[in-house]
């Protein structure tokens, strides 16, 4: 019996999971965004305490998969010892991560829009056209601007920010999206 892809049926996720991380999700946000400075750093503090444990059951996990599909071993060895290994360091120094992790996700966006930028803009002289050129071009200025200032004061604290309004936003849409699929 063969099967296309348009005939498989897709689980569809519980419309009441998509609830609570929408209200998790806004809550975080809301902390993050309207509460006093005290509850904002108790909260982020929490949250690389979660990213913590998360990065070292991810990495249990992972190496205990490997034990189960042998295929790509060496990838799931090195991925597994590099979550313990990171979400060990944030669980043993959670202020020194606090302060870092923003700064090097601002990085790591940097040379995300980079190399974004440059794929684009091969693509846009493949034939992609002028709309891909553009975002190509654009996503190399932005790029090199967070790679040029990742180490600036507040690019941290703007990321922050930011998590914080897609928090709230992302919550709302996934509380009423959870609402519809009901």
């Amino acid at each position: 019996m063969t099967a296309s892809a348009t005939s498989l049926e897709t689980k569809q996720r519980p419309w009441w999971l998509s609830l609570i991380g929408g209200i998790a999700a806004f809550i975080v946000g809301a902390v993050l965004l309207w509460s006093p400075v005290k509850a904002k750093v108790d909260a982020w503090m929490m949250l690389i305490s979660i990213l913590g444990i998360y990065w070292v059951i991810t990495g249990i996990l992972e190496l205990v998969g490997m034990f189960q599909d042998h295929t790509a071993w060496g990838w799931k060895l090195f991925m597994g010892l590099i979550s313990i290994i990171a979400g060990g360091y944030i669980l043993m120094y959670p202020v020194a991560s606090a302060i870092a992790i923003p700064r090097i996700f601002v990085l790591v966006l940097g040379i995300w829009g980079l190399l974004q930028g440059v794929i684009m803009l091969v693509m846009a002289f493949k034939g992609a056209g002028w709309a891909a050129g553009i975002l190509g071009g654009l996503g190399i200025i932005f790029g090199l601007v967070l790679i040029g200032n990742y180490s600036a004061p507040g690019m941290g604290l703007a990321l922050i920010w930011l998590a914080a309004v897609t928090g709230v936003v992302g919550g709302v849409i996934m509380i009423i999206q959870a609402f519809r699929s009901r």
